[in-house]
């Protein structure tokens, strides 16, 4: 019987140790082009994406126009989202960069819907960035985990990703390219 407990207490905790493992920004290190958020989030850029839900389902698409601008080694990257079914959304990232031991370019973002500080790590060709975002759900607001992996494609095109969780569990997916324009 012990045998039989522990296997089915390993079966338990798997979903809790897989969902720890996943990439690392510094997986990434050595490719390229290198991703660094002051020369691609500069100036006008276009992006194009999707909604799914926990199930993987497309809930909604979008299209954004985002402009970033840096000063004084500081950036703003406004954002204003376009849905399909008509609802419009802004977001005005602010990313300072910080100094921390470590491999990749560190930064914080804050931006008015995120709870707290963001945190952006960027190596080689991609960039990940963890934070708490408040979204509109069913007339009140809800505090969902985001996790946001990007990898620069060429000098014009980034893909992105993001997992959103509610206390641990996935509820959504965020897939997007977002494209430069000189």
């Amino acid at each position: 019987m012990p045998a039989v407990r522990v296997f089915v207490l390993l079966l338990l905790l798997l979903p809790l140790i897989n969902a720890c493992s996943g990439p690392a920004v510094e997986d990434y290190a050595a490719n390229t082009p290198v991703f660094t958020p002051e020369r691609f989030f500069n100036g006008p850029l276009t992006a194009h994406g999707i909604l799914k839900d926990r199930g993987g389902s497309v809930t909604r698409r979008f299209t954004a126009s985002l402009t970033g601008t840096w000063e004084n080694g500081r950036g703003l990257l406004a954002e204003k989202f376009e849905f399909d079914d008509g609802e419009i959304q802004y977001r005005n990232w602010q990313l300072t960069p910080v100094q921390t031991p470590g491999s990749g370019r560190q930064y914080v973002g804050r931006a008015e819907d995120v709870v707290g500080e963001a945190r952006l790590t960027s190596g080689g060709n991609s960039a990940f960035m963890q934070y708490v975002l408040e979204v509109p759900y069913k007339g009140r607001t809800i505090q969902v985990n985001v996790k946001d992996r990007m990898y620069l494609i060429d000098e014009q095109t980034l893909i992105g990703e993001s997992d959103l969780s509610k206390w641990g569990f996935d509820v959504g997916e965020i897939v997007l390219t977002i494209v430069k324009h000189e």
